[in-house]
């Protein structure tokens, strides 16, 4: 009896990366960062995922998704594995991704910025005073303040511009 043939690593990643965000869906599972490793084990594919943060509400919808995207492409046999270690990072999420926010109305986390466990280049980075402040996603002013640190989901804050008056929301660097 021959072997089914299965689909290449790259043609899965490209399955996966039109899996939307069930929180944030202009941006996907892969844009995102949380889909850390794609592998076949025999004929069992094994999907290593890392949640924004471990008591995230969206993270059974999120396994719900990536299952419902793979057996409609014909994979039978999936095991999700869910890696806490190292802890998902905003320095994560893809160019592409940074820039889907934005056009979405979100401001995306500052590049650099989020606590990787590297102290002293995060020190450096700040002290730097380089990006750090968050623009505007709409008018791409700089002249912006925090109104709340949470906002709609706890993934994000609630942020105002002071030239073009509109609220917007900031995804927090973690």
């Amino acid at each position: 009896m021959t072997q089914p043939v299965l689909p290449s690593l790259d043609q899965v990643r490209q399955w996966l990366s039109v899996v939307p965000d069930p929180e944030i869906p202009v941006i996907s599972l892969t844009d995102l960062g949380i889909i850390r490793d794609v592998n076949w084990d025999d004929d069992t594919l094994v999907v290593t995922v890392t949640p924004t943060y471990s008591g995230c509400p969206a993270t059974s919808v999120i396994n719900l998704d990536i299952e419902n995207e793979l057996r409609a492409r014909g994979i039978e046999k999936i095991t999700l594995k869910r890696q806490l270690s190292p802890p998902w990072t905003t320095d994560w999420i893809s160019a592409e991704g940074r820039e889907k926010l934005r056009a979405y109305g979100i401001a995306p986390p500052i590049d650099g910025t989020a606590a990787d466990g590297r102290l002293m280049e995060r020190i450096e980075r700040l002290a730097s005073g380089s990006n750090l402040a968050v623009a505007c996603p709409r008018c791409g002013s700089s002249r912006t303040e925090m109104v709340s640190r949470f906002g709609s989901t706890p993934c994000k804050a609630s942020w105002r511009c002071h030239d073009c008056l509109e609220p917007f929301d900031y995804f927090k660097c973690i």
